[in-house]
C-alpha cells in the first residue's frame, strides 16, 4: 500500500520471512524503540522481542512494515482477536524519522486492514507503570486519544500476559483502548 511517492507500506509475506537479514532489522528497530519508550518497566536486559518471534509473526503475514526511500523505517503488528475485533501492537517508528508520520501512516493501513476485513473495533494495549508517570507512555497515552482510541478497561500484566510478569522492574498494568472502525 502506497501512502506517498516516497513512504511505502506493505504487509510481509512468509517469502519475507525467509529473509534474515530483514528478520534481524525488524528485529533490532522494534527492541530499539521499545528500549527507550518502556526504559524503567523492565529488568534489564529485557529486549521486546526475538528474531524467532518476528519471524513467526511474518509468517503468519501479521507484519507490516514502512519504508521510507527503501529504507526500513517502521512496522506494526496487526492480528485478529475475534470475530469483531482486531488488534495492532509492536508498533515502532526509526528514531532517525521519527515525527514525520511514519507511526501514523502505520496505524492507519492497520485500521484501514481492519476496515477490509469487515471488523468493528482496533484495540491497542499500552504498558504503563502503576506507580509513576513515564513520559513516552504519557505522550502515547496522549497520541492514541488524539487520533480516537478511548480506554476500554485496565488489565493486569499477571492476567494477559503471566509469563511476562516476572522481567518487569516496576509494578504495570495495560491500559486497553478500543476504536470503532466505522464511526
Amino acid at each position: 500500500m502506497t501512502t506517498d511517492e516516497a513512504l511505502r507500506i506493505e504487509t510481509l509475506s512468509s517469502v519475507h520471512a525467509e529473509d534474515l537479514d530483514l528478520m534481524s532489522a525488524l528485529t533490532s528497530l522494534i527492541n530499539e524503540v521499545y528500549e527507550v519508550a518502556e526504559e524503567g518497566l523492565w529488568a534489564p536486559g529485557t529486549t521486546r522481542t526475538s528474531r524467532q518471534e518476528v519471524t513467526s509473526l511474518t509468517q503468519a503475514g501479521e507484519i507490516m512494515v514502512a519504508w521510507l526511500h527503501d529504507e526500513l523505517s517502521g512496522c506494526v503488528r496487526v492480528q485478529q482477536l475475534s470475530a469483531g475485533i482486531c488488534e495492532f501492537g509492536m508498533l515502532a517508528a526509526a528514531p532517525k524519522q521519527r515525527g514525520i508520520g511514519v507511526g501514523r501512516e502505520l496505524v492507519r493501513c492497520a485500521e484501514q486492514y481492519g476496515r477490509e476485513a469487515g471488523l468493528d473495533v482496533m484495540q491497542l494495549e499500552l504498558l504503563v507503570p502503576r506507580e509513576w508517570s513515564h513520559p513516552s507512555k504519557e505522550f502515547l497515552a496522549a497520541w492514541y486519544e488524539r487520533i480516537g482510541y478511548q480506554v476500554f478497561r485496565i488489565g493486569s500484566i499477571d492476567e494477559s500476559y503471566p509469563e511476562l510478569a516476572p522481567g518487569l522492574a516496576t509494578p504495570c498494568d495495560f491500559v486497553i483502548y478500543h476504536k470503532n472502525l466505522h464511526a
